[in-house]
């Protein structure tokens, strides 16, 4: 229950209650034009198809291997650096961006768009001042070589390997 509640109340507000809210009082003219037939549209399909498969994985892999929730009220109580975070260390904000892309995309929304920025803003801010360091007095060594190699919001290309840096 409190994963579902976690979901809830982060990424699913985040990518679909907001922006249905942003879209409702958006004032936008219909031009009568087929948006499905542009680019931008499919290009917008892809990356929001890609963020739900992100953040699906993500959040399993935070229950499963964290033996936690997304929320920092029910934090993992492991350090989780399988998956998509062998990449890039917050894959789940990173799942949750490509959603809110690709909506903007799709519905050719600049208020969807800054949504987008003002969240990765908010979160830059408070991954930086709040969550990396509580993860540093909670997992300590392993967090800090973690944080090394894997970038906070640029992927790496090949997947980070401990145990090629610990030899």
């Amino acid at each position: 229950m409190k994963h579902l509640f976690s979901i809830l109340a982060l990424p699913f507000n985040v990518t679909t209650t907001l922006p249905l809210l942003l879209m409702f009082f958006e004032s936008r003219s219909n031009t009568g034009m087929n948006w499905i037939s542009f680019p931008w549209f499919w290009i917008g399909v892809v990356a929001l198809i890609d963020g739900l498969f992100l953040l699906i994985w993500t959040i399993s892999l935070i229950a499963t291997k964290g033996q936690g929730t997304i929320a920092p009220w029910a934090p993992t109580k492991k350090l989780v650096i399988t998956g998509p975070f062998r990449h890039v260390r917050n894959p789940m904000i990173t799942g949750v961006l490509l959603v809110l892309i690709g909506e903007a995309l799709i519905f050719q929304s600049v208020w969807l768009l800054a949504w987008a920025i003002f969240f990765f803003g908010l979160n830059t801010i408070y991954f930086i001042m709040k969550e990396e360091p509580d993860l540093s007095k909670r997992f300590g060594k392993p967090y800090e070589e973690y944080c090394r190699h894997v970038n906070r919001w640029i992927p790496r290309i090949s997947p980070w390997d401990p145990d090629e840096t610990s030899n």
